[in-house]
Parts: structure tokens; sequence; C-alpha cells
């Protein structure tokens, strides 16, 4: 996370917070990981459980 969040440019400790939202949302919602059979994660854990 530390990698891909650019938190230099950040006035304050609620924008840090907002961003950091943010990127936990992109991550769980949009970006597809290869482990997880090509999904996303929230898109895995509705896998699992209509399984």
């Amino acid at each position: 996370m530390k990698d891909d969040l650019e938190y230099g440019s950040c006035g304050s400790i609620r924008e840090l917070r907002a961003r950091i939202d943010d990127y936990i949302a992109y991550y769980n919602s949009c970006r597809y990981q290869w482990g997880l059979k090509k999904m996303t994660p929230d898109e895995f854990t509705s896998h699992l459980l209509s399984a």
C-alpha cells in the first residue's frame, strides 16, 4: 500500500485517512488479483459464500 498510495501531499490526518479509505475500497472492489482466480477480493468472497 505504501508504494501505491501518494501520502506526501496530504495536509492533514483527515485527508490521509480519506485517501487510505479510498485505496482500501479500490483494492477490495476494483483490483483484480491473480491468486483469487482473477477476481477482486469482494467477488471472490461472494463466490465462496454462494458455493
